[in-house]
């Protein structure tokens, strides 16, 4: 192109592209946590609050949620279900959240001790439909304040100040603060593994064993990424004795990992290895196939132990008796949530298929490109399922011609 010509094509677009770049609209999202109460206070400010129509919050029914106070509108149709409109120039919503969340056998999945706060950002602030201009993007960040004597606070979003974080998930137009978050008295360790920011942090004196953790996850990490090819920028895993829930839970940035949970338990699997594996993958299922997601968290908890050399060939066999054993009594895996003796069946079923499609294809494909598939699908069914395995091997499979999965 002539340099006139390019000249002339460089200052049109410069001059049309404040026509149709976005709109950058600061929210901030500001937490206190007031121990006494067993409360957080919570606002949402909106530099401009003008350029956003509403956003429409799904409290839920449980009565997490109350004393809602707003510039603009809020109109509460059920206590399910809060719209806020909000006000021109600078405008906020604040309201109050109970943090703990019982669950059965006197267990808590959310906590907040006079010591610290362990809670989901998901449930301090509410998912909501917004409705906005295309051309607005909010640029969201997420502040703490602290209660004496607190030392510090984690989440798995990137810190860019004190107590201060960036929420940004491309995936949302309405970016909130999902994921799991710690704050308090707390001791925190932290590595780089591959190209994520790994943080192991817990309550000071709940006996979590962070060093631990983070030798297990060094040890399979390099598996890990060579099955599934998405790292997180950043990961954390917290953890806290009873009377948590004595489990493992994922999101999408973060692990709970109860302080008293063994890294490798006595039937030779890894709850941490399980829910890390859901980080990575975040496959979903739909139509009665909760087996898939389960099903393979559970398959590589094993085999990404066995693959970095954690598991002798007896081992992985005594494995499988276990397994075979707790299933025998399983005749389907099609169920909207899989139990464990229906994950134990579809572990042995995904083994099989590993093998099959190795078989057929001289080893150059595996279970592995069939999870890769998934990992593209924003939802997986067990047709999906069924259809990448089959086009993986390129040909019809035995394996899962099977009553289990009709």
């Amino acid at each position: 192109m002539p340099a006139r010509k390019l000249l002339t094509a460089t200052l049109l677009l410069g001059l049309s592209a404040p026509l149709w770049a976005a709109k950058r609209v600061d929210l901030d999202y500001q937490v206190r946590f007031v121990p006494d109460s067993g409360l957080a206070e919570v606002s949402l400010t909106l530099e401009q609050g003008d350029l956003i129509r509403s956003l429409t919050f799904d409290l839920g029914d449980k009565g997490y949620y109350s004393d809602f106070s707003a510039e603009g509108t809020w109109t509460q149709d059920s206590p399910e279900r809060g719209t806020w409109q909000p006000g021109k120039g600078k405008s906020s919503l604040s309201y109050k959240v109970r943090i703990d969340h019982p669950r059965s056998n006197d267990k808590f999945d959310a906590r907040m001790t006079a010591d610290w706060a362990l809670v989901r950002g998901d449930d301090l602030v509410p998912s909501a439909h917004l409705v906005k201009d295309d051309k607005v993007e909010l640029v969201s960040r997420l502040q703490f304040e602290l209660p004496k004597g607190w030392n510090g606070v984690e989440t798995g979003w990137p810190k860019v100040g004190e107590n201060k974080f960036r929420i940004d998930n491309p995936a949302r137009k309405f970016d909130r603060p999902t994921g799991w978050i710690l704050a308090g008295k707390i001791g925190s360790r932290r590595a780089q593994l591959g190209d994520t920011d790994v943080t192991v942090a817990a309550p000071v004196g709940e006996g979590m064993r962070r060093m631990d953790v983070l030798t297990l996850l060094t040890f399979i990490w390099p598996e890990a990424q060579s099955v599934f090819p998405r790292d997180p920028g950043k990961l954390l895993i917290v953890g806290a004795g009873d009377p948590m829930w004595r489990g493992g839970l994922s999101a999408p940035n973060s692990i709970f990992f109860h302080a008293e949970r063994p890294l490798v338990s006595e039937n030779g699997t890894s709850s941490l290895v399980h829910e890390l594996v859901h980080v990575f993958s975040r496959i979903r299922d739909t139509d009665n196939s909760d087996w898939i997601s389960e099903g393979l968290a559970e398959y590589y908890a094993i085999e990404l132990v066995r693959r970095a050399g954690g598991m002798s060939e007896d081992r992985y066999q005594a494995i499988r008796k276990k397994l075979l054993n707790w299933s025998k009594k399983v005749e389907s895996l099609r169920t909207e949530a899989s139990t464990g003796p229906v994950t134990a069946r579809a572990v042995l079923l995904m083994q099989e298929l590993d093998r099959e499609i190795r078989k057929n294809t001289d080893n150059q494909r595996s279970l592995d490109d069939v999870t890769r598939g998934l990992m593209r699908m924003d939802k997986a069914s067990t047709k999906d399922f069924i259809e990448i395995s089959e086009n993986v091997m390129g040909r019809g499979s035995e394996v899962l011609d099977s009553k289990l999965l009709r």
